[in-house]
């Protein structure tokens, strides 16, 4: 099989720009340095030893391409992000640099690991564990359009609240909670990723109780921010806007779609002020669109089943484990959990350490990882382990493509 990359033949010069960035921001020496030196020993730093498989898709503002691979010394399946280190920008560079560094001091079952880091000329690989049903954003699109079972959501909001649970612990603000930075892998684990976005409340040895840092957030994010994150004011932000986010996924995950996803800034930020909190279905909140109704029409159940129809590329799903929205009700411990996390006034969310005890959760105990796994079809991502070696990985000629779903993130 040939190299996934066309050969480059003539190398271009970087911009001169660009280079000045690199050498103004340690990202570079740091990620060869002292991160590959603590990388999982497997897993070592040379491109020869990983076959790419195919791509996965891309994220990062478009500027990464997320493969999966094969690591061909064990067998084993890793996920790899590679980012053309010239084409970010210095805002880029340092959110690259912040998601690898706290990968790597970060240690919690529910945060992403990152295996081992190196760079290849100014192409910056990132290895990480291949988790076979990726994030919960495209087991939506794919197998649950018009939302999951209240067990599911449970189960993945566990973890992701406990991942999140640990970054607020170390002084740490996610700033991007949402389906598609919850990932589950095939065993059943679900993990918390999206760092590139966090903020430490964490200053020269003393921690602040608000923060007034106020990035430039795309409007892809938008909808899951906070009031007090979106009003910019004197009264900063604190963990609690985390909270919020997490009353937001849950909406997303019982609908299928996102709240406010449709709505101009102004708009979003005048119904979240306005409240009282919303139900997971408030039709106010959701977008008017028709890929809703062509779900509905195609038969595609959103319900949890033990046999996966394949027809034209499109998995469907079919079981009587779970209602349709059209008939499925929600119940009060769910309909607490949201209206507690959407509370307008931050003190009156609950932290996420006493999220984790609301009665919603208080199934968990009773149930294993493994659980989850008894509400999903089989992951579909999984190539056979004899495919034929691949020739050396070669720097593109050019810049990838633009694709639609850019739904990964550091």
């Amino acid at each position: 099989m040939k190299s996934v990359y066309p050969e480059k033949k003539d190398r271009t010069p970087a911009r001169t720009e660009t280079r000045g960035l690199l050498s103004n921001i340690p990202l570079l020496e740091y990620v060869t340095t002292c991160l590959s030196s603590h990388s999982i020993s497997h897993y070592n730093r040379y491109v020869m030893v990983y076959f790419l498989c195919l791509i996965l898709g891309r994220g990062f503002d478009n500027l990464t391409s997320v493969h999966l691979a094969r690591h061909t010394p064990t067998g084993t399946l890793v996920t790899i992000k590679i980012t053309n280190l010239e084409n970010c920008t210095e805002e880029r560079l340092k959110a690259l640099q912040k998601a690898v560094i706290l990968s790597h001091f970060f240690r919690h079952p529910n945060i992403t690991t990152y295996w081992t880091v190196f760079t290849v000329g100014s192409w910056l690989w990132v290895i990480s564990p291949f988790m076979a049903y990726g994030s919960a954003s495209q087991l939506l699109r794919t197998y649950f359009p018009e939302g999951m079972s209240e067990s599911l959501i449970r189960n993945i909001l566990f973890g992701a609240v406990r991942g999140l649970n640990y970054l607020h612990q170390n002084g740490c603000i996610h700033r991007s909670i949402k389906a598609s930075h919850i990932l589950i892998s095939g065993d059943g684990l679900v993990t918390l990723s999206g760092l590139s976005h966090l903020h430490s409340l964490v200053k020269h040895g003393q921690r602040h109780r608000a923060v007034y840092d106020f990035p430039q957030f795309s409007t892809s994010v938008q909808p899951w921010l906070s009031p007090e994150l979106l009003r910019q004011d004197l009264h900063g932000y604190n963990v609690k806007s985390d909270i919020y986010s997490v009353g937001i996924t849950a909406c997303e995950l019982a609908s299928g779609q996102v709240p406010f996803q449709d709505m101009h800034r102004t708009q979003m930020l005048l119904q979240k002020l306005k409240g009282p909190p919303y139900s997971p279905l408030d039709a106010s909140i959701f977008p008017q669109s028709e890929s809703r109704m062509k779900n509905s029409r195609s038969g595609v159940d959103s319900g949890i089943g033990e046999s996966v129809h394949v027809s034209s590329g499109t998995r469907t799903v079919n079981s009587d484990r779970l209602q349709t929205p059209s008939s499925k009700t929600f119940s009060p411990a769910f309909l607490s959990l949201v209206q507690l996390c959407l509370q307008q006034d931050p003190e009156k969310r609950p932290s996420a350490s006493s999220l984790l005890s609301h009665v919603f959760f208080k199934q968990m105990k009773e149930e294993n990882q493994s659980s989850i796994l008894s509400l999903l079809p089989p992951p579909c991502h999984k190539p056979s382990i004899s495919l034929s070696p691949a020739s050396p990985w070669t720097e593109p000629e050019c810049d990838f493509p633009d694709e639609k779903d850019s739904n990964w993130e550091f």
